[in-house]
């Protein structure tokens, strides 16, 4: 079987959304037991709560920095991609009377609040699971810095 070009691998996944997949590999399940025991350990935020390029200057957060809202949407219409984050953003729900920097620890609970509003101006559900995060974590408060990358207004 001949291999496939570039052309063909980039029309099936234009945002080289398997990135996603391979570092999520063996590593999703651990995320979603760390946020459901209310308390993140290990290094995972990049690739379970994707935000968008331009916020951090590593190049992990390069790497896994998200262009824009087509590519979140991208990402949530991915069968697997979109599913694991709407449940590890669920997973989170429980434990919003302690903060996102209790469950998160600083920094990472500012690029959580990055993910939930890039993808919460994504969702097409102006109820998504992403919005009700920001409500219990943030007060309804969008990241500003997210917002001027996209060019978005706040979500609704």
């Amino acid at each position: 079987m001949p291999l496939r070009g570039l052309e063909e691998v980039m029309a099936d996944d234009p945002f080289h959304l398997q990135r996603f997949l391979d570092a999520q590999n063996g590593r999703f399940e651990t995320a979603l037991a760390e946020v459901s025991s209310g308390r993140k350990n290990s290094h995972w935020m990049w690739f379970v709560f994707p935000q968008m390029q331009g916020l951090g200057f590593s190049t992990t957060a390069h790497f896994y920095g998200l262009t824009g809202l087509e590519e979140a949407r991208a990402y949530l219409a991915h069968p697997v991609l979109g599913e694991r984050l709407r449940r590890a953003t669920a997973a989170t729900l429980p434990h919003a009377s302690r903060g996102a920097r209790a469950l998160f620890g600083s920094p990472d609970d500012m690029k959580f609040r990055s993910s939930l509003t890039l993808f919460a101006g994504a969702a097409s559900d102006p109820d998504s699971i992403f919005r009700q995060a920001l409500a219990v974590f943030f007060d309804g408060e969008p990241d500003p810095r997210t917002l001027g990358l996209v060019g978005d207004h706040p979500p609704r």
